[in-house]
C-alpha cells in the first residue's frame, strides 16, 4: 500500500495538476477558429483517472464541470479499458452515452506511463455546426437523429494513425468545414499537452505516488463539501417553476420541481414532478448536464472561493456527496431517442430553484432569483461563394440581488461564465452589425435592499438575407425577489427591419429557422434579476444612485424605496431629502 502523501508533496502534486488542465484550456482556446471557443471560451479541459474520476480541470465554464467523466463512462461501452493504446484519439459527443449535448464534442487520450494506462486527458468544446437540421442550432426537431453526427466512441487517431475517413465524414458533413476542422485539430492538440505534461509529472514523482496524492486530493475536496453540508438542518427544501414552452407547443408551460433533501453531509436533488420529456429538443440529457447543474449548485454555494479561505481543488471529490435523482421519461431524463440538444435554460432553471429551495437555511449564501436562462443565437446565411457562414452568439443576462451587494448587471450568470463575442471580430468576419448593445433601459431592475441587476440589449441587423435559430426561455415566470424583495423582469425577443421600426414583432424565447431579409434585426432583452430584502432598507444614497445612472426614476424612487429626491442644481439633478425620505419609510413601515 502506497503511504501518505506529505503535505508540501501534496500541494505541489495538486497545483500541477491544475496547472496541466489549465494549459490544456488556453491552448484550446487561443488555437481554435469559430469564435464561441476562440472569444466566449465554450470549453472544458482536464485530466482523469483510470476509474474516470476527475482529477483537475480547466477555469472555463462551470457548464462543463463533471461533465467528461460521462463522456469517459459512455466511450467505455465502446472502448473498454483494456482496448486504449498509445497514440489513440477519441471523438465522442453522444447525449445518450454521457455527453452533455450533442454539439459538446469530447477529445480523449489515454496516458500511459511504463505500459500501464494510468488516466487520461480529455477536453469538450461547442462547435459551431455539426450537420443538424437547422445551421448552428437546433430547437423543433423530432428525434436526437436530426441532431447531426452522432460520433459515439470513433477513434480519430489509432496508435498515432490518422482516421482518414472518419476526418472526411466530418468534414463533410457540417455548414462550417474550416472552423470545424480547425477547432478539432486544437482540441488534439490540447488533449496531446495533457498527456505529455502528465506523463512528465509520472516520471517526476513516480506513478503510485501521483495517484495516492490524487487519492488524497479527492478525499479532501469531499470531505469540505460534507462539512459544508452538515451544517444545514436535516430536512427537504422544496422550490418551483416553471418554463416558456417546448418550442413547438406554445403557450405550455412546463413544470420544475426541484427537492433538496438534505441528510447529515450528503444531500439528493430529485426532480419528480418536473415536465414530462417533450417531443423537441428541449430535453436534458442526464449524466452530461443534469448531473452537472446540481454538482455546480452545491459547489457554488458551498465551496465558492469568496467565502472559504482555504484552496479547494475542483475535482471528483465535490461530486461525491450529492446524488441526483430525474425519473426516466422526464424532462431531465429524457429516453432515447428524443431530441436533448437545447438543454441549457432548464439546467440553469434547477441551480436556481436549488438556490431558491435552500434561501431560508442558507440566507447569507444565497441569491434572489436569476435571470436563470440561456439566450444562445444562431446566425446564418450563404455567401456569394456559395459557402455557409454561421454565427453562435450567447447573451448575457443578470444576477439577483445577494445578501450584501446587488446583483451584477450583465453578466453571465450560473452555470455560463462564457465571455461575450466583440463586437468588432463580429464586424470583420460576418454579415452582420451590431446596433445595439448595452444595459436594458425599458424596465427597473428587482426592488430590494441590494437590488437585482439589470439585463442587456443587443440587437444584430442582417446585411443579407439570412436565418436565425434562438435558444431561450424565461418571458413569463420572472427572476424571484427574496426576503421582500420585488421580483426582477422576465425577457423579450424582438425582430423588425431597421427600414420600418414602426413594425416590430414580439417573438417567443425559443424559435427554429426564422428566415431573414436584408435589414431585418433581431433584438433580445434579457431577464432581470430579482431583489434581495426590504426595499425600504435600502441605503438612500444607492438609490439616488441608480436615479442618476437611469435604473430607476425619482417616482419608483419615493413609490418603492420610500426615498424623496428633490431637485437641486449641481450638476447632477437630484439630491436625497433625507428628513421628508425618513419620514415616508417610517409611514410605509
Amino acid at each position: 500500500m502506497t503511504e501518505t502523501v506529505d503535505p508540501i508533496t501534496l500541494q505541489v502534486i495538486g497545483g500541477a495538476l491544475h496547472s496541466i488542465a489549465e494549459q490544456m484550456g488556453n491552448v484550446l482556446y487561443r488555437m481554435s477558429y469559430s469564435s464561441i471557443i476562440r472569444e466566449s471560451q465554450d470549453l472544458g479541459a482536464g485530466l482523469f483517472d483510470r476509474d474516470f474520476n476527475t482529477l483537475a480541470e480547466s477555469d472555463s465554464t462551470p457548464m462543463h464541470i463533471g461533465s467528461l467523466p460521462g463522456y469517459l463512462r459512455g466511450i467505455e461501452k465502446s472502448i473498454p479499458l483494456d482496448a486504449w493504446k498509445p497514440g489513440d484519439v477519441v471523438i465522442h459527443n453522444h447525449p445518450y452515452y454521457g455527453a452533455s449535448h450533442s454539439p459538446d464534442i469530447a477529445i480523449v487520450m489515454p496516458v500511459f506511463n511504463d505500459g500501464e494506462l494510468v488516466g487520461f486527458s480529455a477536453n469538450t468544446a461547442h462547435h459551431v455546426d455539426i450537420g443538424a437540421a437547422t445551421p448552428g442550432l437546433i430547437i423543433d426537431v423530432p428525434d436526437v437523429y436530426s441532431e447531426g453526427m452522432l460520433l459515439n466512441g470513433l477513434k480519430l487517431y489509432d496508435e498515432g494513425r490518422r482516421n482518414e475517413t472518419l476526418w472526411r465524414y466530418i468534414r463533410e458533413n457540417t455548414r462550417v468545414p474550416s472552423l470545424v476542422m480547425g477547432d478539432l485539430a486544437a482540441q488534439v492538440a490540447s488533449a496531446e499537452l495533457g498527456v505529455r505534461r502528465f506523463q512528465e509529472l509520472l516520471a517526476q514523482y513516480g506513478t503510485a505516488t501521483v495517484i495516492q496524492a490524487t487519492r488524497q486530493l479527492m478525499d479532501y475536496s469531499e470531505a469540505m463539501l460534507r462539512r459544508e453540508i452538515a451544517k444545514i438542518p436535516d430536512g427537504d427544501y422544496t422550490a418551483d417553476g416553471f418554463l416558456d414552452d417546448d418550442g413547438r407547443n406554445r403557450g405550455k408551460h412546463l413544470p420544475v420541481k426541484v427537492t433538496v433533501r438534505v441528510r447529515g453531509d450528503g444531500v439528493e436533488v430529485d426532480l419528480t414532478g418536473s415536465s414530462p420529456q417533450v417531443p423537441t429538443a428541449f430535453n436534458v440529457p442526464f449524466e452530461g448536464s443534469t448531473k452537472v447543474a446540481c454538482y455546480f449548485a452545491f459547489r457554488a454555494l458551498l465551496l465558492d472561493t469568496y467565502t472559504n479561505t482555504d484552496p479547494i481543488p475542483a475535482n471528483e471529490g465535490s461530486f461525491r456527496p450529492v446524488k441526483v435523482t430525474a425519473p426516466p421519461g422526464c424532462i431531465f431524463n429524457p429516453i432515447m431517442p428524443a431530441a436533448a440538444e437545447a438543454r441549457f435554460s432548464q439546467i440553469q432553471r434547477v441551480a436556481d430553484c436549488i438556490i431558491k429551495a435552500l434561501a431560508p437555511v442558507l440566507p447569507d449564501r444565497c441569491t434572489a432569483g436569476n435571470a436563470a436562462t440561456l439566450s444562445f443565437a444562431a446566425y446564418s446565411g450563404v455567401r456569394p461563394s456559395g459557402d455557409y457562414w454561421v454565427f453562435l452568439e450567447v447573451n448575457e443576462a443578470a444576477m439577483g440581488g445577494r445578501p450584501n451587494s446587488d446583483g451584477p448587471d450583465t453578466v453571465e450568470e450560473l452555470m455560463r461564465n462564457t465571455r461575450n463575442n466583440p463586437i468588432e471580430d463580429l464586424g470583420m468576419h460576418l454579415p452582420l452589425i451590431c446596433d445595439r448593445y448595452e444595459v436594458r433601459d425599458d424596465v427597473m431592475p428587482g426592488a430590494g435592499k441590494f437590488r437585482g441587476g439589470m439585463g442587456v440589449v443587443k440587437s444584430q441587423r442582417f446585411i443579407g438575407a439570412g436565418s436565425i435559430t434562438h435558444e431561450a426561455d424565461r418571458h413569463d415566470d420572472v427572476p424571484w425577489g427574496i426576503f421582500g424583495g420585488h421580483p426582477g423582469h422576465g425577457g423579450r425577443v424582438e425582430v423588425y427591419n431597421a427600414a420600418d421600426r414602426s413594425k416590430v414583432g414580439q417573438h417567443p424565447a425559443k424559435f427554429s429557422g426564422l428566415l431573414t431579409n436584408p435589414g431585418d434585426v433581431m433584438s433580445y432583452l434579457s431577464p432581470c434579476g430579482g431583489g434581495y430584502g426590504n426595499p425600504i432598507e435600502r441605503d438612500p444614497a444607492k438609490v439616488l444612485d441608480d436615479v442618476l445612472d437611469g435604473f430607476i426614476d425619482p417616482p419608483h424612487a419615493h413609490d418603492v424605496y420610500g426615498v424623496v429626491l428633490k431637485p437641486v442644481d449641481d450638476g447632477y439633478g437630484w439630491a436625497v431629502d433625507l428628513p421628508a425620505t425618513e419620514k415616508r419609510r417610517a409611514g410605509m413601515s
